[in-house]
Formats: C-alpha cells, structure tokens, sequence
C-alpha cells in the first residue's frame, strides 16, 4: 500500500475500529464518519443530497427484488451512503451498488430469517444474546425505512432522501442512540442492521450484488478469490493482486 494511502485518515478508518453495542455508542458519540463527521472531526466531502434512480448507474435496468418503490430504495440508499460515503479513496455505497445487495438480501431467506430460531419468549435482550425480535429482518428494514421518512418529515418537512447530508446524520444519530420509538424492535438494533448489512454490501463478491468492480476490494487491496498464491507466496515484500471474483474463476 502507498504512504499516500497509509496517511490518509478517512471515515472508514474509523469504521474498522468502532462500533455500536446495545444502542450505546461506543467511544463516545456517533462513530467518526458513521454519519457525519471523520476522525479530526471534521465535516467530510460527501456526494450532493439526495439520489435519484438514476444515480445508480451500474445497476440502472437490475430491477427490484424486495422493494416495492423507489421512494423505499432511495430512502434505503441514502441512509446507506451516509454510512459509507465516497471519499478520496473511492466510492460509496451507492456507487458500489450495495443498495441492490440488501434488496436481493431481504427478498431471500436473510430477510425472512428461514435459518433462525423465530419462537418466543421475546424481550430485548443483551447484545451477546443475538437476534431477539420477532419481527423478521424485512419487517425491521420496512418499519425502519417507514420511520425514516418519518422522521424526516417530522424534523424537517422534506423527505428523506431530499435532506442536506448533515440533516440526514441527524436522523441517523437518532436512531442510533435509540431515541426513535418502533414497535416489535428498537432504533438501535434497526441501525446496527443497516450498517452491517451497508459494510456487507461493500465488502461482498459481486455475485451478491454489491461490490461494484470488485472495487471495495480494491480499497483495501483485497484479492477476492485466487486460485493459488504459489508465484508470489514466498516474496517478503506486499504483494499487490488484481482482484477476481467468483463468477470470473
């Protein structure tokens, strides 16, 4: 990796070292450039507010598997982008498509939660207790979208999608510190899932959806899936390796 890159002091810097544990934010304060503002604590260079359909040009013609209107997916992508923006290192999460990664997600079985134990008792438990709602996590995302707009239109008068990225972290920091009521599940958990799922997406194989141009590899220098590393194992000195993916082997 250059020193460029080494030096540079970005909002995914920070993501990789912080987290959020039952609804309490963990070093005190939205994470740095979680929504809003980077390590320094500085306002960082964001995409314009608001997108539109047509912002999401690698996968204009893909089409929807799980949501239902483009108010939904917007309200979803921006919140997304927020979350991981496009900085100096490269693109966001729209860009990389993750938005089209929770839409195929949620209309399987991680949506319908097929694999987990859905039975009561339910109560909210402790973070190390896992998932406890008994809500599935598309009842929880469309809930979650729902109070976004909400909340948007409460604060603001406006949109969600339409809000100044700064008004948007507002409403993001709000639900991270659990202060938005929601039936069936918390704020809280309801963030913790959109920004997994947001670094899931940018981070996946691109057969998944996510991860544009395998580009997300890319930022970390990632190799996605090589068949062997036997040319270039016993070199002692980083080795830098095109990316492949699944579907190219």
């Amino acid at each position: 990796m250059s020193e460029e890159k080494k030096n540079v002091s970005t909002r995914r810097d920070f993501l990789k070292t912080t987290g959020v544990a039952a609804g309490a934010l963990i070093g005190g304060g939205i994470i740095g450039g979680l929504v809003g503002y980077n390590v320094n604590g500085t306002s960082p260079t964001t995409a314009p507010k608001g997108t539109s359909p047509s912002d999401h040009t690698q996968h204009a013609n893909a089409g929807f598997q799980f949501f239902q209107n483009n108010r939904d997916f917007e309200v979803i992508s921006n919140a997304m982008e927020r979350i991981f923006p496009k900085d100096d290192l490269g693109p966001g999460a729209i860009e990389l498509g993750v938005p089209y990664f929770l839409d195929r997600q949620l209309a399987g079985q991680y949506g319908s939660n097929t694999k987990e134990y859905m039975q009561g008792p339910f109560a909210v438990g402790a973070p190390t207790q896992g998932y406890q709602s008994r809500l599935t996590r598309a009842e929880v995302f469309k809930q979650g979208i729902a109070k976004l707009e909400g909340e948007a239109q409460a604060r603001f008068n406006s949109g969600f999608a339409s809000l100044e990225p700064q008004q948007m972290d507002e409403i993001l920091t709000a639900f991270a510190k659990d202060e938005v009521p929601m039936v069936g599940t918390t704020s809280a958990f309801f963030f913790r899932l959109l920004r997994t799922a947001t670094l899931e997406g940018a981070y996946s194989d691109p057969m998944y959806s996510g991860n544009n141009n395998m580009d997300g590899w890319r930022m970390k220098d990632f190799p996605g899936h090589q068949m062997a590393y036997i040319s270039v194992i016993e070199s002692e000195e980083f080795q830098k390796i095109e990316p492949k993916s699944l579907g190219s082997m």
